[in-house]
């Protein structure tokens, strides 16, 4: 989770928020580049004495800034293209759970059992236990089975909500009246939180996410408990 004064991205989780954060530093490094070359030229032209005017009407020079930004851009746009294409893809999920968001809480759904669902909601700061997170702390946490891929099947039953893991790489818009899908694979286990990324009302701020990722046994243990 994020921790005070963090300028980067959190930790990742999954195999898609590692290649996030490698896209991240690949495409940071060349903006970097491109504003070292702009600062030095504009510092050149101000400290020096234009002796080769005419080389601003050269074709060669002309030639060279057309191509130069279309390769820097083909070179950005093709692992973006790439990661798009893995965010979407789901081979096979193991579990599916369908997420609904209200006004303000969360209720979650494990379709692949007959009766095991719930709703989540925020715990009070009053009600916190000694380590607990203000308002990030929810009285149903998500248990899930780690190094499985899960489908989460998102939707809304009032307004625009947003269902947000930042640590797993995960954003999904909860519309009411469409299903939209994301799916998840956490290589570790784990607490991840997250919370509602879309204005949704009064109580936006108060709809926070915990997802609990546990081995498949335990999650099997969990699971048996819950029916």
């Amino acid at each position: 989770m994020a921790y005070p004064f963090e300028l980067g991205f959190q930790d990742a989780t999954s195999p898609i928020m590692e290649e996030l954060l490698h896209f991240h530093d690949h495409t940071l490094m060349i903006v970097f580049l491109i504003s070292s070359l702009v600062l030095y030229i504009i510092s050149l032209m101000l400290t020096t004495k234009l002796t080769h005017t005419s080389t601003m009407d050269a074709q060669e020079v002309e030639t060279i800034w057309t191509i130069l930004p279309a390769i820097i851009l083909i070179l950005i746009a093709l692992p973006s293209l790439r990661i798009l294409y893995m965010m979407d893809e789901i081979n096979d999920p193991s579990l599916t759970v369908k997420t609904m968001g209200h006004q303000w809480y969360w209720s979650y759904e494990y379709t692949d059992y007959e009766d095991l669902n719930f709703d989540s909601y925020m715990v009070p700061t009053s009600d916190l236990n000694p380590g607990e997170l203000r308002l990030l702390e929810v009285d149903n946490r998500v248990v899930l089975p780690m190094e499985l891929p899960v489908r989460m099947l998102i939707s809304s039953e009032d307004v625009l909500h947003s269902w947000a893991v930042p640590s797993l790489g995960l954003k999904t818009d909860a519309i009411p009246g469409r299903l939209n899908q994301a799916t998840l694979t956490s290589t570790r286990p784990g607490l991840y939180y997250g919370q509602c990324s879309e204005i949704c009302g009064s109580n936006h701020s108060f709809m926070p996410i915990v997802l609990e990722l546990v081995p498949l046994k335990h999650f099997e243990n969990w699971s048996s408990s819950m029916l």
